[in-house]
């Protein structure tokens, strides 16, 4: 009674053995037949083939280091700059001489953190989107369409997203008295230089030419960050804490923040594949890049505008944000799956992402509109 069920299973099992037989040989045909290939060459022809085939190995194992390891990495980074001792707003005379010429002024948070963010992306890691072999992708496969080495180069394309937002405002408002002082030069280049391509390198082939690296043109911008907040703190520069400066600046980070979870909501809606999809994970590392550098940049601008937070009684509001902000940096999966959002076997994580950003903008726009009472 039992044989025909135990052939029936047999069967499956024997084709199933077959089908994965078969889809293992398709993939090792080329290397055994370049393996044959390399064996009836002469010596010389071997041992170019040989040094080529090493320094390929040398350069992979490099690249697949410099993705896997991130330097400097810390949700808490934040405590280091123990802001909330700061007594004085971004800008303000701390040189404590009545009736004089400021001679010392309180640098600015924003600046400072704005800097070391991209400078821990370029100087204590390498920038992943520009390397040669992050271009050459998989086999011609672009990598953030596979699952594998693109999470850092997300991560860090959305740190960047909130430093170039952050110049722009700087240059715009935060740091010109509105009407009456131009645009601040040393923060111009470093807005310039912070919107520059991503992704190039020393050679270019569309269109083909020599370029200057990402890395080396966001160094410049490190350079210049820094060189205003020297200059801030010499009474050199002006910042402008003005509340209607800090309500625009949230205005800008509301609109980034909205723009990263409409992206998050569209691929959760529209690609259900849980593990398997291959575009979660950039999306999910982008959107945590984002929060990670906004939670610093909004916990700088709670000492930065120092004056404005204590007159509106926005401090409890602020942590409340913050809070938020943190918490979403708690989620840190192996492995992001994309699936239904009332699946049962494979989780959401581009759909708890969406939620801890959407909760988060909300208590950023609750803090705007207290601003414009």
């Amino acid at each position: 009674m039992l044989d025909p069920i135990i052939a029936f299973f047999q069967r499956i099992f024997s084709a199933i053995g077959r089908g994965i037989g078969m889809i293992i040989a398709w993939i090792l045909f080329p290397f055994l037949s370049a393996s044959r290939w390399y064996a009836s060459r002469g010596l010389i022809i071997k041992a170019v083939v040989g040094l080529f085939l090493l320094i390929l190995v040398g350069a992979y194992g490099h690249f697949i280091w410099m993705t896997q390891v991130w330097t400097g990495f810390n949700p808490d980074y934040v405590a280091a700059y123990k802001l909330d001792q700061r007594k004085f707003a971004a800008g303000q005379d701390v040189s404590g001489a009545e009736n004089a010429a400021p001679t010392a002024c309180q640098t600015s948070g924003i600046v400072e953190i704005a800097a070391d963010l991209i400078d821990q992306e370029v100087n204590q890691n390498a920038w992943i989107s520009s390397m040669p072999l992050y271009k050459l992708g998989l086999f011609g496969m672009d990598w953030d369409h596979t699952p594998w080495l693109d999470n850092k180069a997300s991560f860090q394309r959305g740190v960047n997203q909130t430093v170039r937002r952050t110049t722009v405002e700087l240059v715009d408002s935060l740091a010109r008295v509105r009407g009456t002082s131009g645009i601040n030069n040393t923060l111009q280049l470093a807005r310039s230089n912070m919107q520059y391509d991503e992704g190039s390198w020393y050679v270019s082939f569309s269109p083909f030419g020599f370029r200057t690296p990402t890395q080396d043109v966001y160094r410049q911008a490190v350079t210049q960050l820094n060189q205003f907040n020297t200059e801030l703190g010499k009474c050199q520069s002006v910042f402008d804490g003005r509340a209607d400066n800090l309500l625009e600046f949230l205005d800008r980070i509301a609109n980034d923040l909205g723009s990263t979870s409409a992206m998050l909501r569209e691929r959760s809606e529209n690609y259900n594949a849980g593990w398997f999809d291959t575009r979660a994970d950039d999306r999910f590392w982008f959107a945590y890049g984002q929060l990670y550098g906004y939670y610093g940049i909004l916990t700088a601008a709670r000492a930065d505008f120092g004056p404005v937070i204590r007159e509106r009684n926005l401090a409890p509001l602020w942590n409340e944000m913050l809070k938020q902000f943190r918490a979403a940096l708690n989620i840190q999966p192996a492995i992001i799956s994309n699936g239904r959002e009332d699946g049962w076997i494979m989780p959401t994580h581009l759909a708890t992402q969406g939620f801890y950003i959407l909760r988060a903008r909300s208590n950023l726009i609750e803090v705007r509109d207290v601003l414009d009472r």
